[in-house]
């Protein structure tokens, strides 16, 4: 019987202890998306306790705890902090077989050298150990991502951002490089004539521009997208149900007329303008050698009382089940068709979908970039053991793993990055078994660079960072 999180933790032959301990542990790491705030990296935040690290933002931990009967005030409310970590580890002996309870214990044990389990017994004192940590000079933020081996992050950024955080990080001494993703969900939302307005004027007034028409709005968004590419940005990133369709680009202009005169457009009329924007973007990102990422499959704010009372993003989305082949291959073809199409990345929600998006990536790899389109890592619901081993299979099986730029976090916390060492053991695992099983040869120097690759090396070359 294997020690619980020992050194050979989810490797099951000698080969892949050999690929996980001589390749992947060494590799530094490019997290290429997640959602950690540029303020607290820029001004080196150090957390109160780990209550302030760990459960604040944090959906997965808040989904667990009202699954289990935790008052909402314990999670969200204004309880004591230590009163809200003791309702945690209360419900962490019951997440067996949940990542959390893996990303948990590898977190304590990665970064504050604490190997007991969290539980009741051990809450005050796992608390008061942590406190103690974090009032380190050196257990910031900023130190928190060095001690992790952090080479490169990708924070997510709306177009209205003006990066101060950015250049107040790159004009720090920090070894790790923090640069900023275009991410213009807000500047695609149409659903509220109040709220687009409100995000009109501030498009309007950080670009400097009024917008009048469609062309406006287009030419204010791509003077953020220059501001972003000067400021080190060389990715973007979208997420939707499904891709729209462009339905009839000749109404475009006349919807957005609509919109700019305070109306509201029917679900149709609402799609048609998203798409025709969001492919004059892809343009855009193309035209700076950018690469696009679009993460698909979610379905937003199930919860209607829970949106009312807590807002989104607070643990009440879900896989969606939409329809995705016909979208997404009509979009890709029109960017493609006049070789507008720059490097990209999809990503999936819901497992049914990995050979969809698997043989799509497959359809517009045009023999000039290495993996030029991407299947992207287990996302969300999907970034646990399982779902990372279907999606590895799904990529081998119809396309080259070798060619893969590797895990992300997608997180909102500076504790996950040893969710990066997760994925490495699960991916060494997987190629140990296929050499034990005699369907890979025991060739440990090229199988090792193959690791290494998908580690880090994909990911470097891919995204073209300065």
């Amino acid at each position: 019987m294997k020690q619980f999180l020992g050194d050979d933790f989810l490797l099951n032959s000698k080969v892949a202890e050999e690929l996980y301990h001589d390749f992947a542990k060494q590799m530094p790491i490019i997290d290429y998306h997640n959602h950690l705030p540029p303020e607290d990296i820029a001004n080196d935040r150090h957390f109160t306790d780990i209550t302030a690290a760990w459960l604040a933002g944090d959906h997965y931990k808040w989904r667990a705890m009202r699954a289990f009967g935790v008052d909402e005030s314990y999670i969200t409310g204004d309880q004591p902090s230590q009163l809200k970590f003791q309702k945690w580890s209360e419900v962490v002996p019951y997440t067996i077989r949940n990542p959390l309870y893996h990303w948990t214990h590898l977190e304590l044990r990665r970064y504050f050298n604490i190997n007991d389990i969290l539980s009741p017994d051990t809450a005050d004192s796992i608390y008061n150990q942590t406190k103690e940590a974090f009032s380190d000079k050196d257990k910031g933020c900023q130190g928190l991502l060095e001690m992790m081996n952090v080479e490169l992050l990708c924070t997510t950024d709306d177009p209205t951002d003006d990066l101060r955080y950015h250049q107040q990080i790159a004009a720090s001494n920090l070894r790790v490089k923090v640069l900023p993703t275009f991410r213009p969900d807000k500047a695609l939302t149409f659903e509220s004539a109040k709220a687009f307005k409100e995000y009109l004027h501030k498009l309007e007034a950080i670009a400097g521009q009024k917008v009048s028409n469609i062309e406006d709005y287009l030419s204010a968004l791509e003077s953020r997208i220059d501001f972003f590419h000067a400021h080190g940005c060389r990715l973007s990133d979208v997420s939707f149900g499904s891709l729209p369709q462009l339905l009839d680009s000749q109404k475009v202009d006349k919807h957005f007329e609509v919109l700019l005169a305070g109306g509201k457009l029917e679900p149709i009329e609402m799609e048609s303008l998203q798409a025709y924007l969001l492919l004059e973007l892809c343009k855009m990102y193309h035209a700076r050698g950018w690469a696009q990422q679009f993460h698909l499959g979610v379905l937003r704010n199930n919860n209607e009382r829970a949106f009312r009372e807590l807002g989104p993003d607070t643990g009440f989305d879900s896989m969606g089940d939409f329809s995705h082949a016909i979208t997404l291959s009509r979009f890709l073809s029109r960017l493609d068709n006049t070789d507008q199409l720059a490097r990209t990345i999809l990503y999936n929600l819901n497992p049914r979908d990995n050979d969809l998006f698997a043989t799509m990536a497959g359809n517009y790899q045009d023999g000039k970039i290495r993996g030029k389109i991407q299947f992207g890592t287990g996302w969300w619901f999907l970034d646990q053991k399982m779902g990372m081993e279907a999606q590895i299979n799904s990529l081998s099986n119809m396309g080259l793993l070798s060619c893969f730029v590797g895990m992300l976090t997608d997180s909102r916390s500076f504790l996950s990055f040893p969710r990066h060492e997760y994925f490495r053991r699960v991916l060494c695992n997987l190629i140990g078994q296929d050499v034990h099983n005699g369907e890979l040869p025991h060739d440990a120097p090229f199988l090792g660079t193959i690791v290494k690759d998908i580690c880090y090396h994909n990911a470097k070359n891919y995204f073209q960072f300065e």
